[in-house]
């Protein structure tokens, strides 16, 4: 009879973060304050979705957000 050997915990384990559900956040973040977080090469958008974020994006923050302001 084989008797398996107890694996050893590293008690450094529970110290690790819990991973995060990035959407979610997204989503509260979306319908408790109107903050609207998008890539721009999100595969969920087609085309014009696309352009129309990168352009929203040029006029808020500038050539590639170097120009502030």
């Amino acid at each position: 009879m084989k008797i398996p050997t107890p694996r050893y915990r590293c008690p450094l384990g529970r110290l690790q973060p819990d991973t995060t559900d990035l959407d979610a956040i997204k989503q509260r973040g979306w319908r408790d304050q109107h903050i609207l977080v998008v890539n721009a090469f999100d595969e969920r958008l087609d085309f014009i979705e696309r352009e129309i974020v990168r352009r929203i994006g040029e006029r808020l923050y500038g050539q590639g957000g170097t120009n502030h302001g």
